[in-house]
């Protein structure tokens, strides 16, 4: 006999327990479509740069980390986008989020490419990009996010940094027509 909760994706959520139940909805299929979609554009962006500039073996996979890089980057002011000025378009996050750039980033290659550096004996650039590919990204996505921030701002000087209007005396404003403009 099956149980009433086995479709349940999440084995943390008890569907018996009614405040819990809401935690758990079935993905809607345009939010898959827009992921999928996504995935294909960025995937075959990645794969056309490392295409065409393919590195050496032992060599330092310069593509791959300025992939991984500008993708982090892209996608620290894409969040600030989506969530400070773009706040209405449901599939927006998926479609370029998930889907783009989790599409053209490539850090299973990166991973890949470590191990075949470490085979090839260049155990110094193994390291070199073991390490400075996190460093660089987490930088990058940390860039990403200030530079989006500040040209936010520039853009509109009554909002702060997390995104709500303020009032010229600094207090939140209310009843604004945009939606998540309070926030």
């Amino acid at each position: 006999m099956r149980r009433p909760d086995a479709d349940l994706a999440d084995p943390d959520v008890d569907a018996r327990v009614p405040t819990r139940r809401g935690e758990q909805r079935p993905t809607p299929w345009p939010v898959l479509a827009a992921v999928c979609a996504g995935g294909v554009v960025g995937a075959l962006a990645r794969h056309g740069l490392q295409e065409a500039f393919p590195h050496r073996p032992g060599g330092f996979p310069w593509v791959t980390f300025g992939i991984n890089v500008s993708g982090c980057l892209l996608m620290g002011a894409l969040m600030v986008l989506i969530t400070e000025v773009w706040t209405g378009g449901p599939l927006l996050r998926p479609f370029l989020g998930v889907g783009v750039l989790g599409g053209y980033t490539t850090f299973s290659t990166y991973a890949v490419e470590v191990q075949q550096a470490i085979g090839a004996g260049a155990g110094h650039t193994a390291l070199l990009y073991a390490a400075g590919t996190p460093a660089g990204a987490l930088a990058a996505a940390w860039l990403g996010i200030q530079v989006a921030r500040r040209a936010v701002r520039s853009r509109d000087p009554a909002r702060t940094w997390r995104g709500a209007r303020r009032s010229p005396h600094g207090f939140p404003v209310t009843g604004d027509r945009h939606r998540g403009a309070g926030r």
